[in-house]
């Protein structure tokens, strides 16, 4: 399974796809991606069986594309998101107060 950049329509293994991961908003269940080929930046929500991408509009977000499998936990400071046998951890950034 080959997972698409939105921008540039390049396509990732999950385990490339996944790594790109950077920031998990555990308040707005967002992930925060980089195009390793691109640099285009989105924020992905990761639900069971899908990834949902955009903006959250009249209390839902819209998903875009269907992966089979995928399942995720949600920790105090981190997301873990599985494909099979496969995990990866997105660690929520701290952010300091202004």
């Amino acid at each position: 399974m080959l997972i698409p950049c939105l921008a540039c329509e390049s396509r990732f293994g999950p385990d490339e796809y996944f790594s790109a991961c950077s920031d998990y908003n555990r308040g707005l269940d967002l992930v925060s991606w980089t195009c390793p080929r691109c640099g285009n930046r989105d924020d992905l929500r990761v639900l069971p069986g899908e990834l949902g991408f955009g903006y959250p509009h009249a209390g839902r977000f819209d998903a875009l594309l269907r992966v089979p499998g995928l399942r995720r936990h949600r920790g105090d400071l981190r997301l873990d998101i599985s494909l099979d046998r496969a995990c990866w951890q997105v660690m929520t950034r701290l952010r300091q107060p202004a």
